[in-house]
């Protein structure tokens, strides 16, 4: 899908180059395009092309990982078709948030996975891919860890991370904030 998609940005740009009206392909058609391939091949129609809409229009504010990832693309098609994915999804619900009038805060993603939600303690080494638990060490804080990150997204954004659960965090005595 992504060559298909630079095939027909590369089409419409060698168009326009000579022509005096020019022609737009932009994500308008590109959706336009995947909603056709997705008639065809059964592996694109689970997916969903409104997912930042539905995202925006549910939320008053959101808080995303400001993540610029430099390190996909190192070598192959398939790491720079990932880096761009992630910047288009990011573009979208920058757009969309825009559009519904929501506020989009991009969070610094350093230390989210390391950092605790409640009491802004950073622990002293990453956690493994494969451990789903954050524990906190210095105010004994567990949760999963996607939801512990998301937490200290919110944080990060100025946002109350007590109305994600419906519950105040507990406040720690020293240790550090979370910045």
């Amino acid at each position: 899908m992504w060559n298909e998609c630079v095939a027909m940005s590369r089409k419409v740009y060698a168009l326009n180059k000579d022509a005096d009206e020019k022609v737009t392909c932009g994500p308008a058609q590109l959706d336009k395009m995947l909603t056709g391939a997705r008639q065809s091949m059964a592996w694109l129609r689970e997916g969903a092309s409104v997912w930042a809409n539905s995202v925006v229009r549910d939320f008053d504010a959101l808080a995303v990982e400001d993540f610029r990832p430099r390190f996909l693309a190192k070598s192959t098609m398939a790491r720079k078709a990932a880096d761009a994915a992630i910047g288009a999804t990011k573009a979208a619900l920058i757009e969309m948030g825009r559009k519904h009038g929501r506020t989009v805060h991009l969070v610094h993603p350093a230390h989210t996975t390391m950092d605790c939600a409640h009491c802004g303690a950073r622990a002293k080494h990453a956690l493994p891919l494969s451990e789903r638990t954050y524990t906190c060490t210095a105010c004994g804080a567990l949760s999963p860890r996607d939801k512990n990150s998301a937490r200290v997204m919110l944080v990060r954004a100025g946002l109350n991370p007590a109305s994600a659960d419906l519950v105040s965090p507990a406040p720690c005595q020293g240790a550090g904030k979370v910045s």
